[in-house]
């Protein structure tokens, strides 16, 4: 069995800190390199082929195999190919100036020929003969005018207005009576009197009639109230 370990007494100096060791890298390979550079560049320098030569050697070529200068062909000199350039540039300009004053010359002559033919058809129109006078045509018979103290009503014929009287405004007081709350307990005296007048405007309100003057018994005022009443057969 371990026993515990005795307490240590205080250390009264400085604390301790951690060293730092630092171990020099091994160059001894990289400064060879280094000489052996220096030594071939200062062999070089002091060859022919030094700096003064440009640092290159002289190395000559060697020749083409037999037999592959008769595959090759010589090429034209740039003055000559440039010549025969001009001449196909120029040879296909002419070309073109000739195809576009072709075209100019037919273009002028189909204008020409137009022009031609209509001046032919006018002087063929000045020299037809003159049509011949037909006989007057008869003068309408003109037709009846109203006499002026009769004015023609704007509403149509049949139009009934307040101030009117007679058998027609009996039956329109008769047919308002048959819709409801519109001519209630209303007289059938047969004369277009104020309280006619302002049963047909609500008539027409109600139903939705715009084709008649407020108040006025119409056409479209007619029309749509004998379409909700039958007539009378008593």
């Amino acid at each position: 069995m371990s026993t515990p370990s005795e307490p240590r007494q205080p250390h009264d100096g400085p604390a301790l800190e951690p060293i730092r060791v630092l171990r020099p890298r091994r160059t001894d390979a990289l400064a060879e390199l280094m000489r052996e550079y220096r030594e071939q560049t200062a062999s070089a320098s002091s060859a022919p082929g030094g700096p003064d030569s440009g640092g290159y050697e002289s190395v000559a070529l060697p020749g083409p195999p037999p037999g592959s200068e008769a595959l090759t062909q010589e090429l034209p000199p740039v003055a000559r190919a440039r010549r025969e350039g001009r001449a196909v540039r120029s040879g296909s300009g002419l070309r073109r100036a000739a195809v576009a004053v072709a075209v100019v010359a037919a273009a002028v002559i189909g204008f020409g020929g137009a022009l031609l033919l209509r001046g032919g058809e006018k002087t063929e129109d000045n020299a037809a003969p003159a049509p011949r006078p037909t006989a007057s045509a008869p003068t309408p018979t003109p037709t009846p005018t109203p006499p002026a103290g009769a004015p023609a009503d704007p509403d149509g014929p049949g139009t009934l207005r307040e101030g009117a009287s007679g058998p027609e405004v009996t039956e329109l007081q008769e047919r308002l009576l048959r819709i409801p709350d519109v001519y209630r307990d209303g007289s059938t005296s047969g004369s277009y009197d104020p309280t006619l007048t302002a049963a047909v405007a609500r008539f027409q309100l109600w139903y939705g009639i715009r084709g008649d003057e407020t108040g006025v018994y119409g056409n479209d005022t007619r029309t749509a109230l004998e379409s909700r009443t039958a007539p009378n057969t008593t």
